[in-house]
């Protein structure tokens, strides 16, 4: 049997500062941590530069479409391609719509080599990532007992086993809120629950009274002294009577639910703990599990008790499957519960995976390119390339002088913008070296001959009939 209420799996989503936030100077801990949303106005137009964004003003506005008909749930099980060539921005494009979606939606994202695995199959791999990135926002009304501790009192007996020592029995817990108190006596193990909270008299808890499980809201404002140094949260004093009814919301994703009904709920002896540590680090779900979920998923639903939210599920690389994920793609797409699909490849026409002699767009087989919308990532131009490298170089504290920006920009129009992008440190130390402030024309022709772009070091191996 299935039980939902069972999973305590928090949300898989990706938290994430969204497109309005307040940035008081440049910074990136990572590729993508500047990214903060699209970058569109109010009419859905793309600022030129905003969000983290230069440029790629069409391929933005698609996607500020795509956000739009995501939240109005018109996307389910349909999916969108970004082409380009790399470094033109299609892993930010799709972060990007992961920030306008909010914290709440499941995005996962992965790489297509990422699904050959020697633990399981590569269908199996897929379909959980397919399933990570679907949620399920469940609300349930629990009967809680709320209010501030007035007494802990554990009520000792004689064990049972024999010995010298004493076991709980029970534990009188005393409530009070603004309308009353009311005197509880709870199973010995709430008892643990509540030392494991570190609850003590002046504390606000809530109690679940199916689950028996105990919450710390924090201390009551009663405590609070002006004087008072510690680091301590203060919470008012519940209003209304202590046994209440509270509508608590569950973020879940539907491989959470998957998870938790596989496992097999064994005993706390020891020959079960072994048997679980033997076992396999990662075991297939099976399909019969899985329409087991979703039946349960579905009735819930109908009920009006949980809300389906369909995610986001990113493949770059797309062109690493093979012709099996491929087809198995095409018949997740068409399932009834399924994420919004966004693939990224930077290939042409190029042989499918897995075929001989099969070449189609993006190394994709044709029925499944037909299902795409395909929003395409333009080369920067001068002007952008200069844009990019200034805030790059903005946010490693390096000084370049108005020479040096054009030269990087027109050596960028010449190679890549990533190959620009990693000649800036090393014309950084060079600049240090010789005692100047800011990077010059000539650090810059430095350290192009002293880093070779792709083009440059391929031609070297064919002057020296090296390899190629």
């Amino acid at each position: 049997m299935v039980e939902i209420s069972e999973v305590k799996a928090a949300s898989a989503t990706t938290t994430a500062a969204t497109a309005g936030s307040a940035i008081t100077r440049e910074s990136r801990t990572a590729a993508h941590t500047h990214i903060k949303g699209l970058g569109l106005d109010e009419y859905g137009i793309a600022k030129k530069v905003d969000g983290g964004f230069v440029g790629q003003t069409e391929a933005r506005e698609a996607c500020g479409v795509v956000v739009d008909l995501i939240k109005s749930k018109k996307m389910s099980g349909k999916a969108i391609l970004l082409a380009g060539g790399p470094g033109t921005g299609k892993t930010a494009l799709a972060l990007a719509i992961s920030q306008e979606l909010g914290p709440k939606v499941p995005f996962c994202p992965i790489v297509g080599s990422e699904l050959y695995s020697a633990e399981v199959k590569k269908t199996e791999a897929l379909m959980e990532n397919f399933r990570r990135a679907i949620g399920l926002r469940i609300k349930e009304t629990k009967e809680v007992y709320e209010g501030e501790v007035i007494e802990i009192t554990p009520e000792e007996a004689e064990n049972p086993l024999g010995g010298y020592g004493k076991t709980i029995n029970h534990v009188i817990v005393g409530l009070k809120t603004s309308k009353g108190t009311k005197s509880l006596k709870l199973d010995p193990s709430i008892y643990e629950s509540i030392q494991k909270e570190r609850v003590a008299v002046g504390d606000v808890v809530y109690v679940e009274a199916n689950t028996g499980s105990v919450k710390r809201v924090g201390r009551s404002d009663a405590y609070a002294t002006e004087f008072d140094l510690e680091a301590e949260e203060y919470v008012p004093l519940p209003k209304g009577d202590v046994h209440k009814k509270k509508e608590i919301v569950q973020d879940v994703t539907l491989h959470d639910l998957d998870l938790a009904n596989a496992k097999p709920q064994g005993g706390q002896d020891i020959l079960s703990m072994m048997g679980q540590l033997l076992k396999p680090r990662k075991t297939e779900i099976t399909e019969k599990l899985r329409t087991e979920v979703n039946k349960v998923v579905s009735k819930y639903i109908d009920q009006g008790v949980a809300e389906l939210v369909p995610g986001v599920l990113f493949i770059d690389e797309v062109n690493m499957l093979d012709i099996e994920c491929f087809t198995f793609l095409n018949r997740a797409l068409e399932s009834t519960i399924a994420p919004i699909v966004i693939l990224a490849s930077n290939r042409g026409m190029t042989t499918v995976r897995g075929t001989d002699d099969v070449k189609s767009p993006h190394g994709l087989p044709a029925d499944l390119i037909d299902r795409l919308l395909i929003v395409k990532t333009l080369p920067y131009d001068h002007e952008e390339i200069k844009t990019i490298v200034m805030k790059r170089s903005k946010t490693e504290g390096l000084i370049l002088s108005s020479g040096a920006l054009d030269k990087l920009a027109s050596i960028a129009m010449g190679t890549s913008l990533r190959y620009v992008l990693q000649l800036l440190s090393p014309a950084g130390v060079l600049a240090k070296i010789g005692a100047r402030s800011e990077i010059s024309v000539g650090d810059i022709e430095e350290c192009q001959l002293l880093f070779l772009d792709a083009r440059r070091s391929t031609k070297v191996l064919e002057d020296t009939k090296g390899y190629l």
